[in-house]
């Protein structure tokens, strides 16, 4: 091992493997990422999604990048709203950059069908192929996890941002109360690498999505670590009781 070790679900990895070991996890779901995000959430992360593009509130003539974004779920979104802001108003078109370290999820997006405010790419959220202060806002929806080294993408984040640029960031999180804690740690370890076994016929892929988020900081220690890439004004908001939370911060 060349460092400190990357997290792999509950397996500790070499940082350099970690990239490979995820790439292989995301080339077997590509063509059933939503399928994988509607067993993960029971299918609330389309409302959990929804609530985050209207807290983004996108505009006319933005540069809005969906990093991790991988089918462009959330990119589509973005696209719409921004053009019924146009058709309002007026203005210039946006930009939603969907930029992915999966090239399956990239294809995969594609095969879905475009907007023509979006433009694709594949790149690493670590080291991100864009330029310094371009953007208006960057959005991350059940990515960051899956990185190596979660605060060199933050840094990443605040870089590519232009001053006053919103970070937005959703993932799953911490349920808030034992009770609910529980349960969703039954569903998660014993119903959903079960199903993915049988409607995927991947059991170890969603073992692993499970074991990701149950070793993902909890919403205040990544709320700190947004905040020590240099963000202000971070805060967080629990979705379906800590099941999901969306994290946001300003450059200033």
């Amino acid at each position: 091992m060349t460092g400190p070790a990357a997290t792999f679900g509950f397996r500790d990895v070499d940082p350099n493997d970690k990239p490979g070991l995820v790439r292989g996890v995301f080339d077997r779901v590509a063509r059933r990422y939503d399928l994988m995000n509607d067993l993960m959430s029971g299918g609330v992360h389309r409302l959990w999604k929804d609530a985050v593009a209207a807290r983004l509130n996108p505009q006319p003539g933005e540069t809005i990048i969906d990093c991790a974004g991988g089918t462009g779920d959330m990119a589509r979104r973005f696209a719409r709203m921004a053009r019924r802001a146009q058709l309002r108003r007026g203005g210039p078109d946006a930009r939603v950059m969907v930029v992915d370290y999966n090239a399956e999820m990239i294809a995969a997006g594609r095969q879905k069908g475009s907007e023509p405010e979006i433009v694709w790419a594949v790149g690493d959220a670590q080291r991100l192929p864009l330029p310094d202060a371009g953007a208006e806002a960057y959005v991350i929806a059940f990515g960051i996890r899956n990185v190596t080294d979660i605060a060199a993408a933050l840094s990443e984040a605040r870089r590519v941002l232009k001053p006053g640029g919103r970070f937005l960031c959703l993932e799953f999180s911490r349920p808030v109360t034992e009770a609910l804690q529980a349960a969703y740690d039954a569903y998660s370890f014993k119903v959903i690498p079960e199903v993915g076994a049988r409607i995927a016929g991947d059991r170890e892929a969603y073992q692993y999505l499970v074991e990701s988020i149950r070793r993902f900081p909890d919403q205040r220690r990544f709320a700190a670590m947004i905040g020590e890439a240099g963000f202000g004004r971070v805060d967080y908001t629990n979705f379906t009781g800590g099941v999901a939370a969306l994290h946001t911060g300003r450059v200033l």
